[in-house]
């Protein structure tokens, strides 16, 4: 079975009790439960982790990247100035898609940069768990053989493909 590694950074361990407008009403474990059946309608096994701190998450991707085909990343505030996040992505060699619950390019202009997204191969965000589904799917399209993948420009809309 093929593995998804689902990593989710700083304060996201707070789901449920966070602003639900912008994050939902999920709880992260809710959230990482959705996922793994999501994953498991493609023949993906998913191992989440969660950390407040920027070395747990290179730590977790260095020892757990040999073992997978692809990666889930909703970095938190570590989208915005994480070079380290960006480079242990790079340095693992599987696809790598960023995720966001809530549509951080119309909220505070601080939120629309990501050093991340230039590290992985499509940005969904602003669509709550909808947005992990949808990079599921994605990974599911990248890891069968017949299917050109586009990818996506993490300038434009994180929600449309190029």
């Amino acid at each position: 079975m093929k593995l998804i590694l689902l990593i989710h950074g700083a304060n996201l361990n707070m789901l449920g009790k966070r602003d639900q407008s912008h994050y939902g009403t999920l709880t992260l474990k809710e959230l990482e439960a959705h996922v793994a059946n999501v994953g498991k309608t493609h023949g993906f096994k998913v191992k989440a982790f969660q950390s407040n701190f920027e070395g747990g998450i290179i730590d977790f991707l260095q020892k757990n990247a040999s073992k997978a085909s692809g990666i889930i990343i909703n970095p938190g505030a570590y989208t915005h100035y994480s070079y380290a996040i960006h480079d242990a992505l790079l340095d693992t060699g599987l696809p790598a898609i960023e995720v966001h619950l809530s549509n951080v390019t119309e909220r505070e202009d601080w939120r629309a940069k990501s050093v991340i997204a230039p590290a992985c191969v499509a940005v969904f965000a602003g669509e709550k768990e909808k947005s992990y589904e949808k990079a599921v799917n994605e990974l599911a399209k990248l890891s069968s053989p017949s299917t050109k993948h586009e990818t996506l420009n993490p300038k434009q809309n994180p929600n449309q493909k190029s």
